[in-house]
């Protein structure tokens, strides 16, 4: 097979029926839309500031309805375990973006005090329990998060999430982590964000082409795979996992099929990426087709349009003026929270 060709979602391994998102309410739908441009537009933001000497990032552009879709079934009783790319995650979750960006940029009012960068974001408040650069490295707790919330050591129903990428789920830890789960029947929801790249290797010069979805059924827990690029079916999915895991207390896995559209890590030329792949994929962005979707449906009209896309802009122009008026940490403050 051509590395080129891109992937389509596999069949189902469990047959539930479950909820949709046409059931959600018309503001749910709008507020989707929204929050997908808000996560493209800050990172679009940190390309800039990156050019123009601010720390590099990962980027998840082109993977928001992954975050939104899967947060937005999650409540506040859960606890969210992610990767690299988590500004999607992070503000699906209800984060600032105004303190992310201090964050990234090293000052006192980011989420960790200015320590971590855009790669290690966690917080305590919005249940992101860890940010991890290891690849497959949030896999390795997620299991133990787990288990504490079973053991009532969370919120009552809560349960974890834990979001990697096709290179993690290539790690031996991808199965340990599963094994584990389904042999202590964890309260856990895996969430692979399939996007095609694990650095600059194309996923199938890696694994066999539908490897992911099948890997995980093998395990002997319910998987699901889904187009990551359509909110409203990722959405459908997580919220039918959800649901089910809450009342069995028992792991499930989705694969969501979507792409990177950015490079590995700002900056990033892509030279290695076949152009035809990336112009076919971008066709298939999820904030056009979802902008698209909701204004032939007649949800959103042009004019509110414009005003949503003018909201964005402005939370994110306030963002980068918050972020790089704030302050840098004082030297004395090294050695805080720092434990050995």
């Amino acid at each position: 097979m051509n590395v080129s060709e891109h992937t389509e979602p596999v069949a189902d391994h469990h047959g539930v029926p479950g909820p949709t998102h046409e059931s959600a309410t018309p503001e749910a739908r709008l507020s989707s839309l929204e929050t997908m441009m808000l996560i493209r537009a800050y990172e679009e933001q940190l390309v800039e500031l990156q050019r123009g000497g601010a720390p590099g990032t990962c980027t998840s552009v082109g993977q928001e309805a992954c975050a939104v879709g899967v947060i937005g079934a999650l409540d506040e009783r859960d606890r969210i375990l992610t990767n690299h790319r988590s500004a999607g995650h992070l503000i699906a979750r209800g984060a600032d973006p105004g303190r992310m960006m201090a964050e990234v940029l090293g000052r006192t009012d980011g989420y960790c005090g200015g320590r971590s960068g855009s790669l290690h974001i966690a917080s305590r408040e919005l249940g992101v329990v860890l940010t991890s650069t290891i690849v497959g490295g949030e896999l390795s707790m997620a299991p133990g998060m787990a288990l504490a919330q079973k053991m009532g050591r969370g919120e009552p129903g809560g349960i974890v999430a834990v979001f990697f990428g096709d290179g993690a789920a290539c790690e031996g830890i991808f199965h340990e982590s599963l094994n584990l789960a389904v042999q202590w029947q964890l309260p856990l929801l895996f969430v692979c964000e399939n996007n095609q790249w694990q650095a600059f290797v194309h996923r199938l010069e890696t694994m066999p082409d539908r490897a992911i979805a099948d890997w995980a059924h093998s395990h002997g827990l319910p998987t699901r795979s889904v187009d990551g690029n359509a909110v409203e079916e990722v959405y459908a999915a997580a919220a039918r996992a959800v649901a089910e895991i809450r009342v069995t207390g028992s792991p499930q896995f989705l694969e969501l099929v979507t792409y990177r559209q950015r490079g590995h890590f700002e900056p990033d030329d892509q030279s290695y990426v076949d152009p035809d792949e990336l112009v076919a994929w971008r066709r298939r962005d999820p904030i056009q087709g979802y902008r698209e979707h909701l204004l032939e449906s007649g949800l959103i009209d042009p004019e509110g349009l414009a005003a949503m896309e003018r909201r964005v802009r402005e939370r994110i122009e306030a963002a980068a003026a918050f972020a790089q008026a704030s302050a840098w940490p004082a030297p004395d403050r090294l050695t805080d929270h720092v434990y050995a």
